[in-house]
Order: C-alpha cells, then structure tokens, then sequence
C-alpha cells in the first residue's frame, strides 16, 4: 500500500482514514504500508508515532525512495494527483479519494481549465477507483467538469467519505488534547473553526495574506464574545508559512491534525469556497461564509452555487461573520443546513471507512457504478502544436463543423504555453475534451535507446513487430490515457513520427492519418540547402501501412497521394475529406476595418494607410500564407515586378511569418520595389487585410487544399493561382484563374485581374460545409464498419 496526500503535506484526509481502517483490519493484516511525507514536521510526526511498527513506513516524496515504493506497490492512494512522470504498472490498483466536493469551480469549468488540469485529468483517467461524497461530485465535478463521461472505464464509489468518519467518532477531547500540546490552549471552550480556502492570488508571497488573516480572526474573536473561541485552519498550500507567524502563534490548528477530527470537535464552522464545509454538514451545525472578494472570485473562478444558496448567512465583514456566529450558536442551524446535509453528505454515518474497504479489497458491489456514456462515437484526434497554421486553422474549423450530439471528441495536444497555442486552444469548442501530453516515456533505457537509434537510422518499429517496443508504447498510452477508451482516432498533424507510434497503439480503434499535402514533395522540401523533413516524414511514411484511412484534403492530392506513395500502403485506403474554414470568423473578420490588424500602439505602417484609403487609385494584389519555400513568394515578387512595369497602380501585399521574410524583403528591395511591394508579417485578422484588397494570388508549386482560397471566395475576392496538383479541387465551381507556374504566367494572370478579365470568387457555404462533414462521416462509419 502507497499513501499520499496533498502532494505529501502529511498523513491527512482520505487517505489517512482508509490507511487506519486498513491498518486495524485484521484481514488485511498482511498489507504493507508505506507513506510519501514531504513536510518534515509531519514525517518527523508519523516516525514517532509507527516507530518500531513492523509493517508501516515512510518515505520523502520524490525521492529516489519515492519512486521506487510508487512503482512496486500493489496499490497506490491519494487524494490529489500522482507527478506527470508516474504511469500505472500494469496489475497495480490505484484508487482516488479526492479532497472534497468542490464549491468552486473545477477542471474544465475554469478558465483555461483543461491545461491546468492536465495533470489532474491524467490521474483520473488512470485511477481504477473514484471516490465520490455524494452524487453532485460525482456527477459535476468527475462526470462533467473533468470530463469523465464516456470515457472512462474505472468504477465511482459512492458510499460516503472515509475522512468524515472522524467527525462520528469521539467527544473532540483527543483533539483538545492535541491542540494543547501544539500551545493552542483552547480549554472547555466551544472551538469556532475558521478555514478559509487559498485563492492563488498571491502563492509568490503568502505572508501577504497572513497578517490579514490574523486581523480576520481577531475581529471574529471579538464579535463572538469570551464564550467561545476562534482557531484558524489554513489551506494546505500556505500552511508552512503560517507556522512561523507570530501574530497566527496562538490560534493555528496544527497541520498534524486530521480536519475532520476538527470539524467533529468544532461547534461552527467559518469559510468560503473551500470544500470542508461539504464535510461539515454532517454535524448539522452552524455556518457561516465569509466572502469578502465574492465578486472578484466568482469572475476569476466562478463558483457553482450562488452566495444565497449556501447553507449559511454570507457576508464580506469578518466581524459580521462572527456575529452570525455567535447568534447561530445560541439559535441553532437552519433547516436549509439540514437539507444540504441530506443532499451532500447522505451516506456519511461514521462507517465510509469500512465500505471502501470492502469495495476495494474485498471485490463489494454496494454504492458502486460505472460513469455514465451514450450512444455517440468517441473519436481522438491528435492536434500538433496548436501554431499558427494551416493545419490548425483547419483542425479548429473541423471541430466546431462536427456535430456534438454525434461524436464525443477529444482532442490530444502538447503542453505549449506559447501565446498562439493559448489562443488557439482558446477556439476549440467547449464540447471538446482536451486531454495533454506531459511528462515523458517511462521503460527501460535501454529500450529508448533502442527506439532512437532505430528512428536515427530511418526505421519505426511497427505495431506487433517488436513485443518490448509494443509494450513500451503502450505503457505510454496508458500513462497519458489511463482507462478511457475510444471508437476511432487519428492524427490530424500528420507530420510528427512520434504520434503515429502513440496512435497506432490505441487499443481495439480504427486509425486514421492526414495528409495535408502533397507528402512525398513535402519531405523533399529545401530550406537554407537542407531538407528538415527528410528523415522526420520517412519515418511517418514508414506507419502508413498500419494506419486504416490515409486522408488527404482534396480529391486530386488523393489522387496524387495514391500514387507517389503506394510503396506504403494500399490503394483503397486513400480516401478524402476537405478542409472546412471558419465561415463565421472569416465574415467577422472581413468587416473589420484594415487598421484592426494593428498591434497595440503599432503606428499604422503607410502601405496600410493606403490600403485603406476609401477612394485610392491603387490595385492591390494580396497573398497570405507562410513565408516558406513552397510557397514560392519568390516567384510572386518577380511576376509582380513585370505586373507593376506595365500598370504603375499595381501594389503587392505578402501577409504571414516565416523563414524567408529577410530574403523576400531583401529581393523586394533590390528589385526597386521598396514602395509598392509589402510584407504586412503575422496577423491577427488577415481578412480584413483581404477584404480591403482587390485581388487574391497564389504562387505555391505544391499544396494540399489551401483553406486561405476558401476565405479568399468567402471575401468575394477574384484569383489568381498557379496550377498546383490539386488547384482544381480548391473552390467548387471555376472561377480561380489558373496559370502555369512560372513567372511570366503568373504575371500575365495577374494582368488578366487588372483587364477586368477575373470574376470574383463565391462559396455556397451551407452546402460545403454539408458535403464537407459528410465526407468526413463517411470516412468514420467505414473504417468503423470493416473493424466489426
């Protein structure tokens, strides 16, 4: 057996209650136990109290010790979360008690919520076991919050809190005695408990907040009158530093003590979004929420029930609080505390223990059950890095067209912290389950070796060709997934040889992987006279023939895909499923004035000045897309150079980053170009830099379904691009302006658009959308059909 418990803060909560029901147990006598203690008072606590005890033991958490004790046991416990590097061996049993039915929000529900829950949702997901107070946790917190639902395989019991226990058992004299011994001599007096949760605010600097908690506990104190006494439990997270603060000497509750050994021997209670009030509504007793940043936590955080709700009187004052205090002391509590009670604690009798125990190790059913799922196809798709991109952009619009009630969806991605993954992520659909890698591999080094020198020398290990490396990727599945099970995944990115291993290891799933271009001239691709994809796309290559759909974005580079290579898989399971914009922002963005495109305080550069101009005389050719070799602006530039020799109104604007922004600018200026030929760099809004343009041009030799043709017609704009394989495929209809590629035909296009000789582009966009996801639909049902 493996305690922890608030990342090793003591032998507390939850898990300090089963590992003493276990411990008395005397079936269970056999059971080793081993606890990770990070606080030295409290280890130093737990040595003195198990000294000599033949079968108990503790370890410094995250030392060697730690992980050593984590990996073998048997069966691990915590009422918070395990480190991103811990994975479940195989046989071993992990159950996770949590700390409390939440008041605040939780995962999902917070704002950025599924990245700083990562780690979180990685542990539930893993657990075998989920302990619940109560239905509302079970259902709004697990089920919802973290998304628990329709993945999750482990078993939610419900039967009662093992750490509320406490609160049924004694007359409160041991925790008297405790406290005394700690200097907070508290004597006959009724104990009014004040637990205040801790608001992240000010981590950095706890002592900021404790002389203000010191002058809340006065002002309580003193609206409470000498007839009881006021004791301050902090949260876990500022504990340490409250110890050492004199003003705190004589009223903190000691860490060592169990809370709810507390809140059985306290008379009230005072808190405010902390969950110990769940806990207390057990005793039936007063109380009393003091809130006083209630709006400016519920904005930050947000709460689940509104401050007239709770059990209790709210107030911002602490002296109010008290005075609620002692009027509740001699009154009683309200038949709403007795209505909570019944709804959040309606299986806490002071025996929880005992039926974890038997649910557990014993193999009971009673207050057992699975979380809910429904009839929706569970699909996992693998996101990339979340850049600014094509691939993104296409991934985020794919999402927002699939329908909810359809697909349970998850989407896989890399813990990046950067500004445009955060604002990307942002966009994903908040029907979607976000779900991170973080931590790395576990195994063998060896094996990982192994691993690397196999991709250095261009090879993979396919699935079931190598049972140690098979194993090592599955340990790494289910280190990231735990139980949850999917109907269909794929790897939307398509470019990263890591995630297909990972992928191809998902169990009993149909798998699919896009190609976003023309793959085969793509790995070819030469920056600064090298081939950055080379090896990288080999390897992806190398897992096409595992793969169940290969997906490209338009029917010709499917075609064209086929073809070039069929060296890695078969014909049939080339099939197609377009992109989908973002018809909605596109329009939006279209709307907006050029000048929005300005970063903050960003002076207006005088090609936008000109661009924007309501009656200008110039025309303007515009471009959006990385400033990368196969976009070829290169090509652009020259053909524009002819264009502008023959028609002086011609301006060119070259929107989007990249590597070759100082040799374009640097072809630009050395062309003489300086005045009428811009790079506008990364934006925000291209659109309405497209908007307010008169023309859209393309110069790329390859691509796969460029969507920026797609927000082109949305726009309304006329086009003009170079005949790339799946060119054709781009918009329905045929209104692009195709050309050769080279730089006289492109000129010669673009002087087409100036002699009034290019339509404007449209997009029935209902019925694209309609065929889009229908492709989509169909790639999913058919794999899903040949897997039965």
């Amino acid at each position: 057996m493996f305690y922890e418990s608030f990342a090793g803060n003591g032998v507390l909560c939850n898990p300090e209650a089963i590992f003493r029901g276990l411990l008395a147990d005397p079936d269970l006598a056999h059971l080793e136990h081993v606890w990770a203690i990070a606080d030295p008072a409290a280890r130093n606590a737990f040595v003195a109290e198990f000294v000599g005890h033949p079968r108990v033991r503790c370890v410094e958490r995250l030392s060697d010790d730690y992980w050593r004790e984590l990996s073998t046991a048997g069966t691990v416990v915590n009422n918070a979360t395990f480190p991103a590097q811990f994975g479940k061996r195989e046989g071993q049993v992990y159950l996770n008690t949590w700390h409390g039915t939440p008041l605040k929000h939780m995962g999902f529900d917070m704002p950025d919520g599924a990245a700083d829950s990562a780690n979180t949702l990685r542990n539930l997901l893993m657990a075998d076991y989920l302990l619940a107070a109560n239905p509302f946790m079970a259902e709004t917190m697990y089920e919802d919050a973290y998304r628990l639902r329709n993945v999750y395989r482990g078993t939610l019991i419900e039967t009662g809190y093992p750490r509320i226990d406490h609160q049924f058992h004694g007359d409160g004299s041991d925790v008297r005695a405790r406290l005394a011994a700690a200097g907070v001599a508290v004597g006959s007096l009724p104990v009014v408990l004040f637990a205040p949760t801790w608001r992240g605010s000010t981590f950095a600097a706890p002592d900021d907040d404790l002389d203000h908690l010191g002058e809340q506990v006065a002002a309580m104190q003193e609206a409470v009158g000498p007839d009881a006494i006021v004791l301050l439990k902090t949260h876990q997270v500022v504990h340490a530093a409250a110890v050492g603060h004199p003003r705190l000497r004589d009223v903190l509750v000691p860490n060592t003590i169990p809370t709810n050994a507390l809140l059985g021997a306290a008379a009230a209670l005072v808190t405010d979004y902390s969950s110990i009030f769940f806990d207390y509504l057990a005793s039936r007793r007063p109380i009393v929420f003091f809130t006083p940043d209630a709006d400016e936590y519920a904005r930050d955080r947000g709460t689940y029930f509104a401050p007239d709700e709770l059990p209790g009187p709210v107030t911002g004052a602490a002296g109010e609080a008290g005075a609620h205090v002692r009027r509740l002391l001699a009154d009683g509590p309200s038949e709403r505390v007795s209505a909570w009670s019944a709804r959040f604690t309606p299986w806490d009798d002071g025996h929880a223990t005992q039926r974890v125990i038997d649910v557990v190790f014993r193999g009971g059913a009673d207050g057992t059950r699975r979380v809910r799922r429904d009839d929706r196809t569970r699909i996992l798709l693998h996101a990339g890095g979340m850049r600014s991109n094509g691939i993104t952009t296409s991934l985020v619009n794919l999402l927002r067209a699939l329908d909810p009630e359809r697909y349970d969806v998850t989407l896989l991605l890399q813990m990046q912290r950067t500004p445009a993954a955060v604002m990307n992520r942002a966009r994903v659909p908040a029907t979607v389950r976000q779900v991170f890698r973080i931590g790395g591999m576990n195994g063998s080094k060896a094996l990982q070796a192994r691993r690397r020198l196999s991709n250095v020398r261009g090879r993979v290990h396919a699935p079931r060709h190598s049972r140690s490396q098979d194993r090592l990727w599955r340990d790494e599945w289910d280190r990231i997934f735990g139980s949850a099970e999917f109907d269909w995944v794929a790897d939307f990115s398509g470019y990263g040889h890591f995630w297909p291993s990972l992928l191809l290891r998902s169990p009993d799933a149909p798998r699919a992987i896009w190609l976003h271009n023309e793959m085969a001239s793509d790995r070819l691709r030469t920056i600064d006279g090298r081939a950055p994809m080379k090896r990288s796309l080999g390897l992806v290559f190398e897992q096409y023939g595992s793969f169940d759909r290969l997906v490209s974005v338009s029917p010709s580079l499917t075609r064209l895909n086929r073809e070039e290579l069929s060296e890695y898989a078969p014909p049939d399971r080339f099939v197609t499923v377009r992109n989908v914009p973002d018809m909605e922002r596109v329009a939006l963005g279209a709307q907006e004035p050029p000048e929005s495109v300005l970063d903050e305080d960003e002076p207006a550069p005088a090609w936008l000045t000109s661009l924007a101009a309501p009656r200008r005389d110039e025309r303007w050719f515009v471009t959006v897309a990385r400033l990368s070799p196969e976009k070829n602006q290169a090509r652009l530039v020259r053909a524009f150079a002819g264009v502008h020799e023959r028609d002086a109104r011609a301006r060119l604007l070259i929107v989007g980053g990249g590597p070759l922004r100082r040799a374009l600018q640097a072809q630009i200026d050395a062309a003489g170009l300086g005045d009428v030929a811009f790079l506008a760099g990364e934006r925000r809004n291209p659109f309405a830099l497209m908007a307010a343009a008169d023309c859209f041009v393309m110069s790329s030799a390859y691509e796969g379904q460029p969507m920026v043709l797609l927000e082109a017609a949305v726009c309304g704009l006329p086009i003009v691009s170079t005949a790339f394989a799946s060119v054709g495929d781009a918009l329905p209809g045929d209104t692009i302006r195709v050309v050769a590629q080279d730089d006289d035909a492109l000129r010669d296009g673009m002087l087409a658009y100036l002699a009034g000789e290019v339509p404007a582009s449209a997009l029935d966009i209902p019925a694209y959308m309609a065929e889009v996801t229908a492709e989509f639909d169909a790639v999913v049902a058919e794999s899903l059909a040949e897997r039965r």
